[in-house]
């Protein structure tokens, strides 16, 4: 008895380091053999890097680097950026194979890790991840928001947002002129306004932002900020920098949508203080109706959709639309439009 807890003492002290390597070989041949045996059934690809992977391999023209890459090893390219497994499709037959027998393993979205500030990414289709409440989103925009009826029924509510856009314009600059100034004006401001009207219309039934308005400003130059912030960072490649947010794009989104969802959040609580106060049912029901009396079939999907999220979903509707008056070459293009339509008036 006394001999053996000698041994296992002796064992314990001077070869513990031997023990813990014996153990654990087994597991990392283990997980050998499972690393390769995943690796064969994956498409070809160059070989990466440790830890970055092939993120420095693509150049700065990436799509002509896949493009090479295509005739070396195929129209189903495999990548590894960062810790981010990537599959490149790049013939038409690839993306109908991947699309008919596939679809719902590739269904799901990496959103970026900026997007799921203030759980904006839960209300949008286009990021959201696949599943019980992104069924039932689709669903009720489907049914309630994306019919030709009601698109045909607020033609009129359309228009009259163009014709407050002109006059908007018009007076600003005039008000320009007045100041002694070259009667140049913010475009895309208005453009924004506009647009975002437009939406809020066939979403609330009624305009949300005047032009001169604080709150319009506000909502213009947050919606603006979330646009250049809403893309890649490095940390979406190398998760275990997100802690760090190395860019600091996370902590400035989180600053700007938090502006913007307490602008849209107003809204919405308008709407339920009004539900209250009237206690009679609405005849005309808008898209926000709708969501604060969804009540799921029990089966999929949430029972209610809670103010906050209703909040973010009517964010990222009405951003989608006006987002892209961001860009320099949309503002050409619509610098066009307008020459071209005074052309035809003067003619």
């Amino acid at each position: 008895m006394v001999g053996s807890w000698f041994s296992f003492t002796w064992l314990s002290r001077d070869s513990l380091p031997l023990a813990l390597l014996l153990l654990l070989l087994p597991l990392l041949l283990i997980w050998t053999g499972a690393r390769k045996k995943a690796t064969r059934k994956r498409p070809p690809g160059p070989a990466g890097w440790p830890v970055v992977g092939n993120m420095f391999d693509l150049g700065t023209m990436p799509h002509v680097t896949l493009s090479k890459l295509r005739f070396k090893y195929g129209p189903v390219l495999w990548l590894k950026l960062g810790s981010v497994n990537t599959m490149v499709i790049q013939s038409p037959n690839a993306a109908a194979e991947l699309f008919k027998n596939h679809d719902s393993t590739f269904c799901d979205r990496r959103v970026p890790h900026a997007l799921t500030s203030w759980n904006y990414s839960q209300g949008s289709m286009a990021i959201g991840n696949h599943g019980t409440y992104w069924r039932s989103l689709r669903k009720l925009c489907t049914a309630e928001l994306l019919v030709s009826k009601r698109v045909n029924d607020t033609a009129a509510v359309r228009q009259k947002s163009v014709d407050n856009m002109t006059r908007w314009i018009e007076e600003d600059s005039l008000a320009s002129r007045a100041r002694g100034g070259s009667g140049e004006v913010e475009l895309t401001h208005f453009v924004f306004l506009m647009s975002f009207n437009v939406v809020g219309n066939l979403m609330l039934s009624r305009d949300l932002l005047e032009p001169h308005s604080e709150g319009g400003r506000e909502f213009f130059d947050a919606m603006n900020k979330i646009g250049e912030l809403a893309k890649a960072s490095i940390a979406d490649f190398l998760p275990f920098l997100k802690w760090m947010d190395p860019m600091g794009i996370k902590s400035n989104m989180d600053r700007h949508m938090g502006k913007a969802m307490k602008i849209v959040a107003v809204f919405v609580t308008e709407r339920v203080r009004q539900k209250k106060d009237s206690g009679t049912e609405k005849v005309n029901k808008d898209f926000l109706d709708a969501m604060l009396e969804y009540e799921g079939d029990g089966k999929e999907g949430p029972d209610k959709v809670s103010e906050s999220n209703v909040a973010i979903i009517i964010m990222v509707i009405t951003s989608s639309i006006p987002i892209c008056v961001f860009t320099a070459k949309d503002e050409w293009c619509r610098d066009r439009v307008f020459v071209s339509s005074e052309k035809s008036l003067s003619a």
